[in-house]
């Protein structure tokens, strides 16, 4: 991601969307939308194209984008801005530290779209979907919550779809080429971008059983 020149600035036109103390939010996240219906977090949103299309085609739901690199953030805030959004915040963090900023069951549905796959070896435990990971996840979802998994790396889709179960999640939805039929859900920018190159796309579902 190229630097922002301007960053400061931008961020701060978008300052309203920042939750810059997640932690003080920890298990009353609904209080900013008393409303919703359910609350939905995305770990590493990048641009924030699938943030703001699926924010926007589920206006009751509180969803949460999580993402440690501010200049693809700002990016990600100015699209929710843009549309007139009310259903979304923006939290600057990383996934090892959910549990610090949701309390047990009060997530309803994790996204994790495209995600580093770290191919090496000893690199396996700063998968996102590496066990440890997963359970850090079953702890803040809620009974039943969801875990939408997208990834154009094959051998990591492989992988992944071995450490669901063991870390209690039932496997539903796998699909190794999720668009083969036509466009299917929201799309990422990056996603988009490998589709139209003929990258077959996998996506699974990980239900907490």
């Amino acid at each position: 991601m190229r630097k922002k020149r301007n960053l400061s600035t931008r961020m701060a036109r978008c300052a309203a969307l920042l939750v810059t103390e997640p932690e003080s939010l920890r298990g009353v996240w609904r209080t900013e939308m008393p409303e919703a219906e359910a609350l939905w977090l995305e770990i590493g949103c990048g641009k924030g194209r699938f943030t703001a299309e699926t924010a926007q085609q589920h206006p009751n739901v509180l969803y949460i984008a999580v993402e440690r690199v501010p200049d693809a953030m700002v990016i990600a805030m100015e699209r929710v801005l843009e549309r007139g959004l009310c259903n979304v915040l923006f939290v600057d963090g990383d996934a090892a530290s959910l549990q610090a900023m949701f309390a047990p069951g009060e997530i309803d549905q994790i996204f994790i779209n495209f995600c580093d796959p770290w191919p090496s070896n000893r690199h396996a435990k700063r998968r996102l979907t590496h066990p440890d990971f997963l359970l850090r996840y079953r702890e803040i979802l809620s009974d039943g919550g969801e875990i939408a998994f997208k990834t154009d790396n094959r051998a990591l889709f492989e992988w992944s779809l071995l450490q669901f179960p063991k870390a209690g999640y039932a496997l539903s939805e796998i699909t190794r080429d999720l668009h083969a039929n036509g466009i299917c859900g929201v799309m990422t920018d990056y996603e988009e971008k490998f589709h139209a190159l003929g990258t077959p796309i996998n996506r699974c579902i990980g239900t907490k059983a």
